[in-house]
């Protein structure tokens, strides 16, 4: 009777744990805007375009951001392609796909906005 309480209370166990974590699995979204940096978000302190200030505030350890109305959206990445597109898109709109938490995108991926 042990053995079969015993398996039963573990198979509960992980069925809990499996709906919990699909419950807590978020889904990858589209978030589009202008790509802009954690230090400036919407309004550039430095002279120049924007893109430049962007590239600027990142060289020296901002993140990349994306303005998307009144948010503004720290991105986080390590995917080299992804950061090269960010570069390639500073100061322009772009669409990113990731996991939102927060205002932290986990970018998945980056392109050309319309």
């Amino acid at each position: 009777m042990k053995v079969g309480l015993h398996r039963f209370s573990v198979l509960l166990a992980m069925l809990i744990l499996g709906l919990l974590s699909v419950a807590s699995a978020e889904k990858a979204q589209s978030y589009s805007g202008v790509v802009s940096d954690a230090m400036c978000g919407a309004k550039h302190a430095m002279p120049g375009s924007a893109a430049e200030c962007t590239r600027a505030c990142v060289s020296k350890g901002s993140k990349y951001a994306l303005v998307s109305g009144d948010k503004v959206y720290t991105l986080e990445t390590n995917d080299k392609g992804a950061l090269a597109q960010l570069d390639k898109l500073a100061g322009e709109k772009a669409t990113v796909t990731g996991t939102a938490t927060g205002e932290t995108i986990d970018v998945k991926s980056v392109s050309a906005g319309k």
